[in-house]
């Protein structure tokens, strides 16, 4: 899951470049291997699995998973640094959206840091490895690794501890960082508008748009962030009479109307 859910952007980028096919190659790799452990405890599931991953296109194959060899262990191909750094990203991660929750910070409202306790000098070198992913899971600016978290605790920081680990958010929200939140939420709204309007998902389209000041500064300043998330050729202000399909929403108390057109 978390392999699937870090590589999104790799699958989805209109380049067919070796990083996109290294990414699917992987992900097949691990299915396939999955099918195979699978099979002796979940023989249907293992094999419908298989029938989709490998004899769709391999018809040389052999003709079930049950028939196959089961997976051996290549441990020569294991890296134990990435291992533990990736499992430490995971917990700061985890603890990083509690600590979000508690303090009722939306997942799309960016925040300016977080401060995170480590319990060695290995895990502060790994994570300052590891950072970019930190950052993009819990959508802040920047990371801090700090041999203490501050006691005096601002007002709308939070912070969650498991044993010597703790994790700390940035909870003040500046402008810039409120529009940059309101652009995201659009991005969403637009998605779930794409489905309901029944578009395919590599459907371009064009987005229409109806609101106050707000909106508009963030339509133009997030303009090219939120064409490329929601594969919008154009960002229009004004909705048309016919044809698209269009909701009204209320986004931090402002009203506006939004509309999707299939290119």
């Amino acid at each position: 899951n978390w392999y699937v859910r870090r590589s999104r952007r790799r699958f989805w980028k209109s380049e067919n470049d070796d990083d996109k096919l290294s990414a699917y190659t992987t992900l097949h790799h691990c299915l396939v291997t999955l099918a195979k452990l699978l099979a002796p405890f979940t023989p249907f599931v293992a094999e419908e699995l298989y029938q989709n991953l490998v004899r769709s296109f391999d018809k040389d194959a052999p003709v079930s998973v049950h028939l196959v060899d089961f997976p051996e262990a290549d441990l020569s191909v294991v890296d134990d640094v990435l291992c533990a750094d990736t499992r430490l990203v995971m917990d700061v991660s985890s603890m990083g959206r509690s600590a979000r929750a508690k303090a009722n910070l939306k997942v799309r409202q960016p925040l300016a840091k977080v401060l995170v306790r480590v319990r060695s000098q290995k895990e502060a070198a790994g994570l300052r490895r590891m950072a970019p992913q930190v950052l993009e899971e819990l959508n802040v600016k920047g990371l801090e690794v700090v041999e203490r978290l501050p006691s005096d605790e601002h007002p709308g920081w939070s912070v969650v501890e498991e044993g010597e680990l703790g994790v700390m958010v940035d909870g003040d929200i500046t402008r810039d960082l409120a529009e940059e939140g309101l652009a995201r939420e659009l991005v969403h709204r637009l998605q779930t508008m794409r489905k309901q309007a029944g578009f395919e998902i590599a459907d371009r389209i064009e987005t229409f748009y109806e609101g106050g000041d707000s909106i508009r500064r963030v339509m133009i300043g997030f303009g090219d962030y939120i064409r490329q998330e929601t594969l919008s050729g154009a960002l229009t202000e004004g909705i048309p009479e016919e044809g698209a399909f269009v909701k009204s929403h209320t986004l931090e108390g402002s009203e506006m109307r939004l509309a999707v057109s299939r290119v």
